[in-house]
């Protein structure tokens, strides 16, 4: 399975982050039509994709602490 490449500058982190928003917001519809179908596979899928969507957050979160650490090691040297 190919590996995604995290964006390495500050900005192209922070434009993943707004992607993930804008993913989240579209799990949360497709949880809501899922409820009023009752449909349960169309519920599953919503299910994976918002584990998707929180693992993304989680990465990105870790890599924007990662960075402001490295930046605080640079300025304490």
């Amino acid at each position: 399975m190919a590996k995604k490449k995290a964006p390495k500058s500050k900005a192209g982190k922070f434009i993943g982050l707004g992607m993930q928003v804008f993913g989240a917001i579209g799990v949360m519809k497709q949880i809501k039509e899922a409820r009023g179908k009752h449909d349960k596979l169309e519920m599953t899928d919503a299910i994976i994709s918002a584990a998707a969507v929180i693992t993304g957050f989680a990465l990105l979160i870790r890599s924007l602490r990662e960075e402001q650490e490295e930046a605080l090691e640079i300025e304490g040297l």
